[in-house]
């Protein structure tokens, strides 16, 4: 896949303030990185961004730009999200320095998405749960709302800055993980493990489900071995999908 960092994608979400774009694209040029993208950005002034981008102009005129969420990380095999607020809720969050040491140990070989979220509030609890984990950058509590190019620049410094020479393999894309997601779901229906109704412990588990897969992360083996075991069992109980066409290559 090239040079590592061509890897790792920082994706604002939202952003709302054209200066802060550029000061972005300033910020990955000063350490060394490549790919900014964008989520339906509001009121998006190039011209505005361009004065602040100075030497990161390049980076801002090649941003990839896109309508939906869900687009910028669907060939993504690790997504990370950014956050100053914490909560079991919100799932695995480490502070900056651990959770860069996890990042690249897959980014040699997978697609990583960094997220940042909106200057007012951050991301949504629904973003959070495309999460595999978050990263948090220690601040003095009574200040603790970071400047969004600002908390890009030190993610990115702190990337540049350490190389580990322990490499993850290579894993499926976040795209690639919806329909286990989706089969996993009406395993536990029928084992009736989720209450019947109760909607609110189902979206519990699955969002700690996804988590949990999304922050290990699957290799193409792993993702087809989990879907011969989900489709022994759909088999066992008459429920098999026959839209559902999966080669088990397991053993």
């Amino acid at each position: 896949m090239g040079d590592w960092k061509d890897n790792i994608s920082f994706i604002l979400v939202e952003p709302e303030d054209s200066a802060n774009i550029g000061a972005c694209a300033r910020a990955l040029k000063n350490m060394g990185f490549k790919r900014l993208e964008l989520v339906s950005p509001a009121n998006f002034n190039i011209d505005e961004a361009r004065h602040v981008a100075c030497s990161g102009n390049d980076i801002l005129e090649n941003a990839i730009i896109h309508g939906e969420f869900k687009k910028a990380i669907k060939d993504k095999s690790l997504v990370v999200g950014t956050t100053r607020r914490l909560g079991k809720r919100r799932g695995l969050i480490l502070n900056i320095k651990d959770g860069v040491k996890r990042i690249l140990k897959s980014a040699h070989k997978n697609k990583i998405a960094i997220l940042f979220g909106r200057e007012r509030n951050g991301l949504t609890n629904e973003e959070v749960e495309e999460c595999g984990f978050l990263i948090t950058i220690p601040a003095n509590p009574l200040a603790p709302s970071i400047n969004l190019a600002q908390s890009v620049l030190l993610v990115a410094y702190e990337l540049s800055q350490k190389y580990y020479k322990v490499q993850s393999p290579e894993f499926v894309t976040h795209e690639q993980l919806d329909m286990l997601y989706e089969r996993i779901r009406k395993a536990l229906e029928i084992l009736e493990y989720i209450p019947r109704g109760d909607r609110n412990l189902e979206e519990k588990i699955m969002r700690n489900l996804k988590h949990l897969v999304g922050r290990a992360c699957l290799t193409e083996w792993e993702l087809k071995m989990i879907h011969g075991i989900i489709t022994q069992f759909m088999n066992k109980f008459g429920e098999v999908n026959s839209k559902v066409k999966i080669k088990d290559e397991s053993c």
